[in-house]
């Protein structure tokens, strides 16, 4: 997954907050606040807030990015587990506490350790 600048733009407030100029073309430079916009009453109201720098974009749309790809263990390894339903089974028909699941839990860990 590659972040942009719409994913952190729509991180920082709930609301429609925010609009494009070009949206074919979602670079800061297109990026405009609302003049207007509901609040949770459902009321219309002035925009409350403003928009940030683009160095601010660029740095959040990197943390996000830095995060996803740090946590690319996560994905690998719920890939790699075997199913809710073959874990119980394992536990069950093995008898003796679950060395079964215990051992195919341990070798998915063992092959995509935390960074």
């Amino acid at each position: 997954m590659t972040y942009t600048l719409e994913d952190y733009i729509c991180r920082l407030h709930t609301d429609s907050w925010y609009s494009w100029t070009d949206s074919s073309n979602k670079i800061y430079a297109n990026l405009i606040l609302a003049p207007k916009m509901m609040n949770v009453a459902g009321d219309l109201i002035d925009n409350p807030h403003s928009l940030p720098s683009e160095a601010d974009c660029t740095a959040g749309v990197a943390a996000l990015q830095a995060t996803w790809d740090g946590n690319n263990y996560q994905r690998t390894r719920a890939d790699a587990y075997p199913s809710i339903g073959d874990q119980l089974d394992m536990i069950y028909h093995n008898g003796d506490g679950g060395a079964t699941f215990q051992a195919a839990i341990k070798a998915v860990k063992d092959a995509t350790p935390k960074p």
